[in-house]
């Protein structure tokens, strides 16, 4: 299967720091890989009802669920590219993670059995040098891959507080270079850790 990467942007600021890292570390992707980047600033999407136990899901056909849908289940790669707001990942982010809820129930979809064995990858710029107020983000992120029975290939952290911040950050721009080449391992919860 030819490589297809998902970047999910989910900063509440265009052109911020992480994604002008998410772009820096995909600059390397060779030029056959596919790419779709989508803003969820400017696709959002309503806040995500959770209807497991009192209907039977539809699978969306229009609009930015749909959209976001179909992206999601053409991918061979997802990265989250979100800020580290309040020490996790931004609203926008969280409500996209949320629908994977719903489209788990969505007859037909066989959404974690189609996501199994694909990668989700982080990218997140955050204010603190202690790199460790991050790890909330990376939980999120390893645990939702890890139910999902899909591999995680970490998390691109880079420093940076005022835009283009980031990009005086030249320890984030080395790792960003050889960041989507290393092998991405199966996902486990950190109770499953050896």
């Amino acid at each position: 299967m030819t490589r297809r990467f998902l970047f999910v942007l989910g900063s509440s600021r265009s052109d911020g720091n992480t994604e002008l890292l998410a772009r820096t570390a995909a600059e390397q992707l060779p030029s056959d890989v596919e790419q779709q980047w989508i803003d969820l600033a400017t696709h959002p999407v309503p806040d995500f009802e959770d209807l497991r136990h009192d209907s039977d899901h539809v699978r969306p056909t229009e609009g930015n669920v749909a959209l976001l849908l179909d992206a999601t289940l053409a991918a061979t790669d997802i990265v989250i590219a979100s800020p580290l707001y309040w020490y996790s990942v931004s609203a926008h982010v969280k409500r996209y993670l949320d629908y994977w809820s719903g489209w788990l129930r969505t007859p037909g979809l066989d959404f974690q059995a189609t996501l199994a064995d694909r990668t989700l990858w982080g990218v997140t710029a955050l204010a603190h040098r202690e790199t460790e107020v991050a790890d909330p983000l990376v939980g999120t992120l390893n645990n939702s891959a890890a139910y999902m029975g899909m591999r995680f290939g970490g998390v691109l952290l880079g420093n940076g507080s005022k835009p283009g911040d980031v990009l005086k950050d030249t320890e984030a721009l080395t790792r960003a270079k050889t960041f989507f080449a290393q092998e991405a391992p199966l996902a486990r919860f950190p109770y499953e850790a050896a």
